[in-house]
């Protein structure tokens, strides 16, 4: 089987393609992709626990304190003791943070309406309900 058929290369490749357009973006903002996409998982006005940060983007915690580290430098945001668990900490977002994840949110804004305005409601369809096959196929080797 050449690699062209098999349906991980195309997965891959594509969402390198979608990558180096983020990584492009987030260059001019000053940031990488990986703050871009934490920034828009903290809540704006409540903070964000930050236990809860890395299993919203499938990361790992270690590689989450090193951008949560990173982003503090840059001031991206602030870090404060849980109001109801001392144990925990909140990450809250500085008026700079929540610049950067207004333009987050809107990069990945334009590149969903991009997608969607060629293809059809019914590729949409297909294309959900694809990737959710694609993901019980690995849930399901994941067990077994």
């Amino acid at each position: 089987m050449k690699k062209e058929d098999t349906i991980d290369f195309h997965i891959k490749s594509c969402w390198h393609s979608i990558s180096r357009m983020y990584n492009q973006k987030a260059n001019m903002e000053g940031i990488t992709t990986s703050m871009g996409f934490v920034l828009i998982n903290i809540d704006s006005n409540e903070g964000t626990a930050a236990t809860k940060i890395a299993p919203m983007m499938g990361l790992e915690s270690r590689s989450l304190t090193r951008i949560l580290k990173s982003m503090e430098q840059k001031g991206l945001i602030r870090k404060s003791p849980d109001p109801v668990d001392k144990r925990s900490v909140r990450i809250f977002l500085t008026s700079m943070g929540k610049e950067k994840k207004s333009v987050a949110v809107q990069t990945v804004k334009y590149f969903n309406e991009q997608v969607r305005n060629v293809l059809s409601e019914q590729e949409m369809k297909s294309f959900f309900t694809l990737f959710e096959k694609i993901n019980r196929v690995i849930q399901n080797m994941q067990k077994a």
